[in-house]
């Protein structure tokens, strides 16, 4: 069951296609080399005294050694902890306390960093550079050996990795994966977008090239700082996918939004591409509708967490109506305060909706269709637990009677007559107020047409009494307040901001809880 007999089956397939493209290294690498290579890092691993099982710690920049070092480890059976490099060094440092790993595999910054802060290194037990200077310790490259074939006979539920989560409305937590996790990830993202040996994947997040390569697709990574995708030069991105020919492309709506809107500027369009996945946060139609006057190919709009993924998905014609038609689907429906609509739930994952509530949970009858409550979903993708935080893990999971994990999403939803998953809002961002529930995707989906700008919906005071406040992205405009108001007669005050707080990882979600504490000293309500 070992993940990485995908990666020794693509290299017996197709041996010469490239596994890995990278823009920013200008480096490349074939399947059969990538297998080679992570084989003899594997060892390399190994002969360092890393033994199966062991979590280390792993800090290479996105590009083919981030790549080749992953399937290094999966072959030799260690279990490398992944972190979001846009988290800062305070948010890092606590995970690495909380991880406590035994090894460290990094580059030579890394381990400058790592020196600088011993006490929060204190487990570490080994140390090994990628790099030409060996100053955390020996190179993998030194270690490495042509020691014949590797591949650690993993069982199903052996830990395979540590993916953190992006602590968007908490601290990161990390989310422990198995070797049958990611095998049921990679048959659940082919079975639903229909991803094809041979293609070309334009990967604007760093981790989706793990998938990449296990579907037998080159991994292009284009020029984007994995730690401010929302900075990247929409123009390097949009020349890369049409020189590469990639047929398919991964990324935040804040890569795209830059990317559409440069592309419609300049009359460049992507004849390649087949598909766009976008993640990270809830896609607007305007961009949809963007995006498909670009490419030939249909836009999809992914749900799931670190914890769970993929969930469901929505293709754009279902969310905006068919192409050269006035808008129609989901989106008229989100413009009148249903919610975002993500689609069906992904092959082999069922989906409830549970009554609201706060702390642990057990297993309670699923709520009627349409009824607003917290999403709860179960299947083979599903996490079971968070490394080393045995709380958060009683809080967030759910054991029924047949014994099946149901991981709570932390996010507000309903699921229509039609059984497709409406996204309400995250649960740690609702509103109570004398007036009852109000969710931030509701009000926010009227308050995005009508505006045509971001908006976010926060809370001043506390629960049951809070206030509604909408936040609107851009400079202050007292015409648009008032079409607003006349529109979201729950919201009392409406305030502007130049920019909203965004998580690092996609530069899209919206932090409404630091948002709702900087609109707390900022309104005056009676």
């Amino acid at each position: 069951m070992n993940v990485a007999h995908w990666l020794e089956r693509r290299a017996e397939e197709m041996p010469l296609d490239l596994a890995v493209l990278s823009r920013p290294e200008n480096r490349a690498i074939s399947f059969e080399d990538l297998h080679a290579r992570s084989t003899r890092w594997g060892h390399g691993l190994r002969r360092a005294g890393i033994e199966p099982g062991t979590r280390t710690l792993v800090m290479v920049r996105a590009g083919v050694d981030l790549v080749t070092l992953t399937w290094a480890c999966f072959k030799a059976g260690v279990v490398p902890v992944l972190l979001d490099p846009g988290m800062g060094i305070p948010g890092f440092l606590r995970c690495v306390r909380q991880i406590r790993p035994e090894a460290f595999v990094g580059i030579p910054l890394a381990h400058a960093v790592a020196w600088s802060a011993p006490s929060a290194f204190e487990s570490v037990r080994t140390r090994v550079t990628v790099g030409e200077w060996a100053i955390g310790g020996p190179t993998l490259e030194s270690l490495a050996r042509e020691d014949g074939r590797l591949l650690h006979p993993a069982s199903p539920d052996d830990e395979a990795a540590v993916l953190f989560t992006s602590g968007s409305t908490g601290p990161a937590k990390g989310a422990v994966y198995t070797h049958r996790i990611f095998d049921a990830q990679v048959r659940a993202l082919r079975a639903m977008y229909g991803f094809e040996p041979g293609e070309v994947d334009c990967a604007a997040f760093p981790l989706f090239s793990l998938f990449d390569a296990a579907l037998g697709m080159t991994s292009l990574i284009p020029p984007v700082n994995p730690s401010r995708p929302g900075r990247c030069d929409p123009e390097e991105v949009a020349r890369c996918i049409r020189a590469y020919h990639a047929t398919t492309a991964f990324g935040s709506p804040a890569v795209w939004n830059r990317v559409a809107t440069w592309c419609l500027a300049n009359a460049f369009r992507l004849p390649d591409l087949h598909r766009i996945v976008i993640a990270g946060a809830s896609v607007s139609p305007d961009l949809v509708l963007k995006l498909r006057m670009i490419m030939p190919g249909e836009v999809h709009t992914p749900y799931g967490a670190t914890e769970a993924l993929p969930v469901a998905s929505i293709a754009g014609e279902a969310l905006v109506g068919p192409r050269g038609e006035a808008p129609s689907g989901t989106c008229v429906a989100t413009a009148h305060g249903a919610g975002t609509c993500v689609g069906r739930p992904a092959p082999g994952t069922d989906v409830r909706i549970l009554p609201i509530h706060d702390g642990p949970m057990a297993d309670a009858p699923a709520l009627p269709s349409d009824a607003i409550g917290e999403i709860v979903v179960a299947g083979d993708v599903v996490t079971r637990s968070y490394a080393g935080l045995p709380d958060a893990t009683a809080r967030a999971k759910i054991v029924d009677a047949d014994g099946r994990t149901w991981h709570r999403m932390g996010d507000l939803g309903r699921v229509d007559d039609a059984g497709r998953l409406w996204f309400m809002g995250r649960l740690a961002e609702r509103l109570e107020t004398t007036e009852g529930l109000l969710c931030t995707d509701s009000v926010e989906g009227t308050a995005n047409a009508v505006s045509g700008r971001r908006c976010a919906l926060v809370g001043v005071g506390t629960r049951p009494n809070q206030r509604a406040v909408l936040v609107v992205e851009g400079r202050t405009d007292g015409a648009l307040a008032t079409r607003l108001r006349a529109a979201l007669p729950r919201v009392e005050a409406i305030l502007f901001r130049r920019s909203m707080p965004v998580d690092p990882r996609h530069n899209a979600k919206i932090h409404r809880l630091d948002l709702g504490r900087w609109a707390s000293g900022r309104v005056r309500l009676p």
